[in-house]
């Protein structure tokens, strides 16, 4: 498979919030009204990262209210399902974004806000950790995709998609694993080979916000529709949440050695 034919499979970037077919399948009835602005979408990602917080914010004090997981994980895992489903539907349905997407973020702060106070109960102070090294990773990667240090070119698109749909997969077969009794130990052990494995994930999970920055650029250029700027905020969180677990599972892997 060319690197061409390769990337027009699974899109330009690794999330798949995001293809090569986004932008592709505007009217000229779209295009003649508002359109899509980095700074929209800007507004709507900080949208999303504020309902994230305050449903995030419930379940973490629900938390801590009793002491027993038991008394959030229901929620948790309901937010887990609901944001799956809202998720779905902003991807598949892209004009119902500016009502999913919030929706998704809702969802998936309830589901946060458990996994989070349970790992701060484990290990205090690991929350913050991980929120300062993923907001600061994304300032990072922002200043870097802007000076042109960091260029998305065609084989850095092709690496990050590939890196990204393999850790996708090695995730699915450990689950289907863990629901016959086994599991695949490297990617929860706090040994070397785990804790090298969780750095992977976090580089390639950071990697992916570049893909993403570009995405999102294409799309304002291009004079995308209004609605695309909840679109490109919801794909932008999909990753960010990403990175944020995946900082959570290295820092405890770190912390718990």
């Amino acid at each position: 498979m060319s690197k061409h034919n390769a990337l027009k499979m699974f899109g330009r970037s690794g999330n798949p919030a995001m293809n090569d077919a986004t932008f592709s399948n505007f009217t000229p009835d779209a295009l003649s009204g508002n359109t899509m602005s980095l700074q929209g979408t800007v507004n709507k990602t900080g949208i999303l990262l504020f309902l994230v917080v305050l449903t995030a914010s419930y379940t973490w004090n629900q938390f801590f209210s009793t002491g027993l997981s038991e008394t959030v994980m229901p929620i948790a895992i309901g937010g887990a399902i609901f944001g799956f489903v809202f998720a779905l539907a902003t991807i598949f349905k892209q004009t119902w974004s500016p009502i999913t997407a919030p929706l998704y973020a809702l969802s998936q702060g309830l589901f946060l806000g458990a996994i989070s106070a349970i790992f701060e109960l484990q290990f205090p102070g690991i929350v913050i950790q991980a929120v300062g090294l993923t907001l600061g990773t994304l300032a990072s990667l922002l200043v870097l995709y802007k000076t042109g240090v960091i260029k998305p070119t065609e084989n850095f698109r092709l690496m990050i998609v590939s890196a990204t749909m393999g850790i996708a997969l090695l995730y699915v077969v450990s689950m289907v694993m863990n629901m016959f009794g086994s599991s695949i130990g490297f990617i929860h052990s706090n040994g070397l080979f785990g804790i090298g494995f969780s750095l992977f994930v976090v580089a390639i999970a950071a990697l992916n916000l570049v893909l993403d920055f570009d995405f999102i650029e294409q799309g304002a250029e291009q004079g995308a529709p209004k609605y695309m700027e909840w679109f490109g905020a919801f794909s932008l969180m999909v990753t960010l949440i990403w990175l944020y677990l995946e900082m959570l599972r290295l820092l405890s892997k770190l912390r718990s050695r």
